[in-house]
């Protein structure tokens, strides 16, 4: 990359900009799930819990909005394989909306989210 390049470019926005757009895809997600043919709510439903246990074992106890959104963006191919060991022959449960819908349910207990949104931090 040319150093000048670098020098002029606007910095790149992060943070907010991190959240908004994982958020827009952890309720599309939900939706995903919600709206699923009742043929296959079950499966959905039995991975999505799945996937929120294992958020649970890799944040610990207190997490905040942050957290989530910094492991949801260092990758899901976790999600994809827990939801083939969950539901094997059930392959629409392996589309990555259902790994959002977790996350979209499991931001709910994050330190800093109420009333869905991410609560900003005091000055």
């Amino acid at each position: 990359m040319d150093a000048r390049w670098a020098q002029r470019r606007p910095p790149l926005p992060c943070g907010p900009v991190a959240y908004e757009t994982a958020i827009q895809q952890w309720r599309v997600g939900e939706r995903f799930v919600m709206d699923a043919p009742p043929e296959q709510a079950r499966a959905l439903q039995r991975v999505e819990e799945e996937l929120v246990a294992e958020l649970r074992r890799r944040l610990g106890g207190a997490f905040t909005v942050d957290e989530l959104v910094d492991l949801y963006e260092s990758g899901t191919a976790w999600c994809l394989e827990l939801a083939a060991r969950v539901a094997p022959s059930a392959p629409w449960t392996w589309d990555g909306r259902v790994a959002d819908a977790a996350f979209a349910r499991y931001v709910r207990g994050a330190a800093n989210y109420a009333g869905g949104r991410r609560l900003e931090a005091s000055p």
